[in-house]
């Protein structure tokens, strides 16, 4: 398949093949602090178009209501409904389909406040995470410790890898035992990076990509470009006409992989993690692709 370059005539044409887009976040609206040009007036074009707007993001560090209120500073509307993160997907899969149960009902995070947040809301008891306990360096009697929880019962069903800015040895550890000992591992996603201030740092998947050297084991994915995403977006909003469903993002791994794989139309935007050179030596070809989500609204629109 090639990819257009959506130009005039092209973009009209392309955007009315669609009613409903999944945007991602990081990269496509913001970059790190900072909302990135024309974001706000494409998503009201969008809307004024009378195109669905869903966002979808692997960013697991902040909560459905955090992301909200995200969009909420930059001048974006959104509700809570609108909005699918990694986060979200992981407790809807621990709760409803893959359900915990006494007494290995506990999950260990190895991440960020988001994910302690959409667990919590759901009801499940988290551990690690935030813990000041955790947020420190490993002495030795973290040695002993861990050699006994390696062959005791434990409390702790499943261990959660996400994005961790504190990331350290010690969790590293506890999330390797708890896994060894029979905890079931999932990964909010497996991006290897995110972009910010125009500079790649590494995230959720680097790190979850350590826990699988030490454990030994890959990890169940629950955000894009894994089916677990779609399946939460479609217990939310029922059935999707794929045909008239497009995902665009800034990751040709993740994001344009997601939509290729699930039937859906694809846009590439070059404002974040993927570039012209990348999309040359992929075998995941977008349909379309844009310098920034802005180049979706026409001239006399602006």
């Amino acid at each position: 398949m090639s990819t257009t370059r959506l130009t005039g005539y092209e973009t009209v044409a392309f955007l009315s093949r669609y009613d409903t887009f999944l945007v991602d976040c990081d990269g496509v609206i913001w970059s790190g602090d900072k909302l990135l040009p024309g974001a706000v007036d494409a998503v009201q074009f969008l809307r004024k178009q009378r195109k669905r707007v869903i966002f979808v993001t692997n960013n697991s560090t902040a909560s459905r209501a955090s992301v909200c209120q995200r969009f909420e500073k930059f001048g974006i509307e959104a509700s809570i409904d609108d909005i699918f993160t990694s986060a979200y997907s992981t407790a809807v899969y621990l709760s409803q389909v893959e359900q915990l149960s006494s007494p290995r009902n506990k999950v260990f995070v190895l991440g960020s406040a988001g994910i302690e947040d959409e667990l919590t809301a759901v009801g499940i008891e988290v551990a690690g995470g935030t813990d000041p306990a955790f947020q420190r360096q490993m002495v030795e009697d973290d040695f002993r410790l861990l050699a006994e929880v390696a062959s005791a019962p434990s409390t702790v069903g499943a261990v959660v890898v996400g994005m961790d800015l504190e990331f350290n040895f010690l969790k590293l550890s506890y999330a390797v035992t708890h896994i060894r000992n029979g905890a079931a591992f999932l990964a909010t996603n497996l991006d290897a990076t995110f972009p910010t201030s125009g500079v790649s740092f590494p995230a959720s998947g680097s790190l979850a990509a350590a826990v699988t050297k030490a454990a030994g084991i890959e990890p169940l994915l629950m955000g894009k470009p894994s089916p677990c995403m779609m399946d939460t977006i479609l217990a939310r909003y029922g059935t999707l006409d794929r045909h008239r469903t497009c995902m665009v993002g800034d990751g040709i791994d993740v994001d344009i992989r997601f939509g290729l794989g699930h039937g859906l139309g694809t846009l590439l935007v070059l404002s974040g993690v993927s570039s012209l050179e990348d999309l040359e030596n992929t075998r995941y070809k977008p349909e379309a692709v844009v310098d920034w989500l802005a180049d979706l609204v026409p001239e006399s629109s602006i």
